[in-house]
C-alpha cells in the first residue's frame, strides 16, 4: 500500500484509517465473516453498488478489491496527470496482435487501485445520447432503460460542482438537465486554455457539424461544445472519492479488503426451491501462491470486475463455452457462449499540428521544474492548469449520409447518435520532446468492430488475452478517415491561419517536412488508412463482454436485471453488460446502470 506523507491529505488519511478497509484477510476475519452481498471489484460500479447497498443499515457487504487504496496515489489525484502512465496504478495489460493495427500489439489501461478505471481515466463525463438508451430498453425489452427513464439515475449520481477558477459559467452549459444533489462531482474546466476562444469562434464561422451545443449531455451530443468532467475543484471525483468517501466507509455494515485478487465463484449447495445452480461462494487469495479463501454470500454474489476482469472470472468459474471451456481443462457449470464475445471499444487516434507561440501545456511535462511549481500551486491553492483534464471541448459529428450509404447498416443507435468525436486540447499528450502543438484526439464512438477476451490460462493470475480487434471493420477506418479530415476542416478555419504553422492536410503525415515549410498535395485515402492504423490506440472503453440481452435471446450473458441467465445467486454489473457501446465516454453510463442495479437489487430483496 501507498501512504501519502503530505500534511494536505493528513486528515482524509486519518478517517481512511479508521475504516473498515483492510489489506489483509485476518483483519477481515477478526471483523466479521458473514455478508449478504459480496462484491468482486472496487470500481467504477462496484464503488456504487456497496455505498446504495449499505444504505440500509441491517445489510452487511463485503468489497473485494484486486487494486490498492487510492489514497495517497497523488498522481491519479491531479487530473492534469491522466495522460501519463502510472503502471503501479494499473493491470499493465498488453492486447494480442491486432490485425487493423499493423499487427501491432498496444497497452490497454484499466484501473488496478480503488475507484477501478474511475481512478485513472480522463475524466470526461458524456451521456451519450437518447438513442442509446431507447436501443439498450429495446434491445432488452425493459423499457426501464429508455433515455426517459434513466434520467433519475444520473440525477442521483451527479453532483453539479462550480469550476476550480470559479469563472462564470453562463452559456458554457444548460443547468435544467443536471443535478445538484448527487454523490459524484460533475464541472467545467477550471483553467482558461489559450484556444478557448478560438474553438467557439470556429463552430460560428464554420457551422454545420460545427454548431455549438449548448450542452452535449441533453441527450442530443451532436456539434461542439464544452467538454464536463467528474472534478471536485481541481481534484479528480472517482468512484472512490465519492461513493466510497469517508463518510460511507465508515459505515459499520460495509467491508473493504483491498489487495486481493477473486479467483472463482463457486456453486452452493441447492437452497429449497433451487432450480438453477446457486453460485454464491467467493474464491480469492492474496497471492498467487498463498491460501485460497472462500466466503459465502447469504443473498447474491455482485460480479463488478469490468470488462476484461468479469469473463476471465467467469470463464474459471465455469461459465461460459462448454466445448471451449473443456478444452482448458475447467468443468463447464453453465453453457453460455456469449462470455468473452462481444468486446467493443472506441478507436483512439492522437493527432498533433505545430503552432506558433509557446502558450500550451507541452513545456508541463518537459520542464520538471515548471511542472514541480505548478504542483505546489495545485496542492496550496487548487489552481492552475493541473486543475483540468487535457481536453476543454469536444466535437461530436455523424457520417453524411453518401458515406453511410457505402454500408448495409447504420452502427449509431439513432440520428442523434454520433459516429465519431473530436477532441481538442491545447498541446500534445503524447509528449514531444520539442515543439508546440494544438491537439485533436479522434475517436470512433460507434464502431462495428468486435473482439473477445478469452483465457491465456487456468492461472487465475495470468492476465486474460485481450483482442478488442479494433479497426477490423471497414467501417470503423472510414469513420476514423472522416473524423481525420474533419479536423483539417476544423483547423482550416480564418481564425487559426496565423496559429496553425503549415498544411493541416499533411501535417500529421509528414510534420518534419512541414516544419520545413515544404509545400504538399492533400494526402490520399490510402496514406490516411495507413496513418491511421499504424498510430490509432484503444480509449480503454472497454464493453460487452457479457452482454446484456431479453431473457428469451439466444445471445447474451445477462438479463435486464443483471442476472447470469442459467444461474441462481449472482448478477454482473458492470461495463460488460453493454451489448452495444454508447456513443459516449463510458464512465458515465456505468454509473447509470450501477445507480439503477443497486435499485433492482434492493427492491428484490425488500431493502
Amino acid at each position: 500500500m501507498t501512504w501519502l506523507n503530505s500534511s494536505l491529505f493528513f486528515a482524509s488519511l486519518l478517517l481512511y484509517c479508521s475504516a473498515a478497509i483492510y489489506d489483509r484477510v485476518d483483519q477481515l476475519r477478526n471483523a466479521t465473516t458473514k455478508f449478504d452481498f459480496v462484491i468482486i471489484g472496487g470500481g467504477t460500479a462496484g464503488s456504487v453498488l456497496a455505498n446504495r447497498l449499505t444504505e440500509s443499515a441491517s445489510v452487511l457487504v463485503l468489497v473485494l478489491e484486486a487494486g490498492g487504496s487510492n489514497i495517497g496515489a497523488i498522481p491519479t489525484q491531479i487530473p492534469f496527470f491522466c495522460t501519463l502512465s502510472h503502471p503501479q496504478y494499473d493491470w499493465n495489460y498488453t492486447t494480442t496482435p491486432q490485425e487493423g493495427l499493423s499487427g501491432r500489439e498496444i497497452p490497454y489501461t484499466r484501473g488496478f487501485i480503488l475507484g477501478g478505471s474511475s481512478s485513472v481515466n480522463g475524466m470526461f463525463y458524456t451521456r451519450g445520447s437518447a438513442d442509446d438508451y431507447d436501443r439498450l430498453a429495446n434491445v432488452t425489452g425493459d423499457p426501464g432503460w429508455s433515455w426517459e427513464n434513466v434520467q433519475i439515475y444520473f440525477r442521483r449520481n451527479e453532483k453539479w460542482t462550480p469550476p476550480a477558477d470559479h469563472h462564470n459559467t453562463t452559456g458554457q452549459y444548460d443547468p435544467s438537465i443536471h443535478s445538484l444533489d448527487g454523490i459524484n462531482s460533475v464541472s467545467l474546466a477550471g483553467f482558461p486554455q489559450s484556444i478557448n476562444e478560438n474553438i467557439i469562434r470556429t463552430a460560428i464561422e464554420l457551422g454545420g457539424i460545427f454548431q455549438y451545443n449548448l450542452d452535449m449531455n441533453s441527450g442530443k451530443p451532436l456539434g461542439l461544445g464544452w467538454l464536463q468532467t467528474t472534478i471536485d475543484g481541481g481534484n479528480r471525483s472517482s468512484a472512490a472519492t465519492s461513493y466510497l468517501g469517508p463518510e460511507f466507509t465508515r459505515r459499520p455494515n460495509l467491508h473493504v479488503l483491498i489487495d486481493t485478487r477473486v479467483t472463482r465463484i463457486l456453486q452452493n449447495r441447492p437452497s429449497p426451491g433451487d432450480r438453477l445452480p446457486r453460485l454464491n461462494v467467493v474464491e480469492f487469495a492474496q497471492n498467487p501462491d498463498g491460501p485460497r479463501y472462500q466466503v459465502t454470500a447469504s443473498r447474491e454474489v455482485l460480479l463488478s470486475a469490468g470488462a476484461i476482469g468479469t469473463p476471465q472470472i467467469l470463464l474459471n468459474s465455469g461459465i461460459g463455452n462448454s466445448s471451449y471451456l473443456s478444452s482448458l481443462g475447467i468443468t463447464p457449470i453453465v453453457n453460455l457462449p456469449s462470455v468473452g464475445q462481444n468486446f467493443t471499444d472506441h478507436p483512439r487516434l492522437v493527432n498533433n499540428w505545430p503552432v506558433s507561440g509557446n502558450r500550451t501545456f507541452d513545456d508541463i511535462y518537459r520542464n520538471s521544474n515548471l511542472s514541480t511549481f505548478l504542483q505546489n500551486v495545485w496542492s496550496q491553492d487548487g489552481k492552475g492548469p493541473l486543475v483540468d483534464t487535457f481536453v476543454s471541448h469536444l466535437l461530436f459529428a455523424r457520417l453524411n449520409a453518401s458515406i453511410l450509404g457505402q454500408f448495409g447498416e447504420d452502427p449509431a443507435a439513432g440520428v442523434r447518435s454520433a459516429h465519431y468525436e473530436l477532441g481538442f486540447s491545447n498541446g500534445d499528450i503524447s509528449v514531444a520532446p520539442t515543439g508546440h502543438f494544438i491537439g485533436i484526439t479522434t475517436r470512433v464512438v460507434s464502431p462495428l468492430s468486435r473482439g473477445t477476451v478469452l483465457l491465456n490460462s487456468t492461472n487465475p493470475f495470468a492476465a486474460p488475452l485481450i483482442s478488442p480487434n479494433l479497426l477490423s471493420n471497414e467501417f470503423d477506418l472510414l469513420a476514423m478517415r472522416e473524423a481525420l479530415k474533419t479536423s483539417v476542416k476544423f483547423l482550416a478555419a480564418p481564425v487559426w491561419k496565423e496559429y496553425v504553422l503549415g498544411n493541416p492536410d499533411t501535417v500529421f503525415l509528414q510534420p518534419e517536412m512541414i516544419a520545413a515549410k515544404l509545400g504538399f498535395k492533400a494526402p490520399q485515402d490510402e496514406q490516411l488508412d495507413a496513418y491511421i492504423r499504424n498510430n490509432t490506440g484503444t480509449s480503454a472503453h472497454a464493453v460487452g463482454t457479457a452482454a446484456m440481452t431479453g431473457q428469451n435471446s439466444s445471445f447474451g450473458v445477462v438479463n435486464s436485471d443483471f442476472k447470469v441467465k442459467g444461474v441462481e445467486g449472482l448478477r454482473v454489473v458492470d461495463a460488460s453488460i453493454f451489448p452495444f457501446i454508447p456513443s459516449a465516454h463510458t464512465q458515465a453510463p456505468v454509473y447509470v446502470i450501477a445507480e439503477r442495479a443497486a435499485d433492482m437489487i434492493k427492491s428484490f430483496w425488500g431493502d
